[in-house]
């Protein structure tokens, strides 16, 4: 990595972190579970969604869809039939994030278990007063 940042410069949260954007859009709350769902199960219905990710509302389900549709990563489909039936699938796009999904995958089986052994360390340790500056 490099820095390009001027001495005394300060810079935009974009520029300071430049896969920010990513993050928020691909990681934001409810994003990445729709996407893991639609790219390890393929094409699928609202309802089938909603119960792949069950804690999720249908309103949230529906705000993330049309986000995810407008950033170019889920295609919907729908088909005028009667009754009408709509589709969700990751597009060509979405896809593109899957070997950032697996490594993430495989980070979590392989450090997980000591994540959670720091996390009951923490929790057992008792808290010690921090010094505050004068």
């Amino acid at each position: 990595m490099h820095n390009t940042a001027q001495a005394g410069t300060s810079l935009s949260p974009e520029h300071a972190c430049p896969i920010d954007p990513v993050v928020d859009m691909v990681f934001s709350r409810w994003t990445t579970p729709i996407l893991w769902a639609l790219n390890e199960f393929g094409l699928q219905r609202f309802v089938e969604l909603e119960r792949r990710i069950p804690t999720i509302t249908p309103k949230v389900l529906t705000q993330r869809l049309r986000q995810l549709e407008r950033d170019g990563l889920v295609i919907r489909t729908y088909h005028a039939e009667v009754p009408p039936r709509v589709e969700y699938e990751i597009s060509p796009l979405g896809r593109s994030l899957e070997p950032v999904f697996a490594t993430l995958q495989n980070w979590a089986d392989a450090n997980m278990p000591e994540v959670e052994q720091a996390r009951l360390r923490h929790d057992a340790t008792p808290v010690k007063p921090r010094r505050t500056g004068s």
